[in-house]
């Protein structure tokens, strides 16, 4: 009966999110729940946790992405600009 309400809170995250953001809330809710059912019949609480761990995870990994991204994309001199 407790996994009803921790997927209500699953996909409130998950329609409030950013994709990188929802598959980082959809993997860490079922991580977090399934700990959290086992650690004391707190699913739901695992569940919550666990979805903010994982859009935390994804956004850091997306910002890491980016970065890498616009570093490539910067010219490089090879000190042929003309003196």
């Amino acid at each position: 009966m407790k996994i009803v309400p921790a997927l209500l809170v699953v996909a409130a995250f998950a329609v409030t999110a950013e994709s990188a953001e929802a598959k980082g809330c959809l993997k860490g809710a079922v991580v977090g729940g399934v700990a959290g059912h086992y650690a004391g019949h707190h699913g739901v609480l695992g569940a919550a946790a666990g979805c903010l761990y994982g859009r935390h995870r994804a956004k850091e990994q997306e910002r890491q992405q980016q970065q890498q991204t616009q570093s490539q994309d910067l010219p490089i001199d090879h000190g042929t600009s003309g003196m």
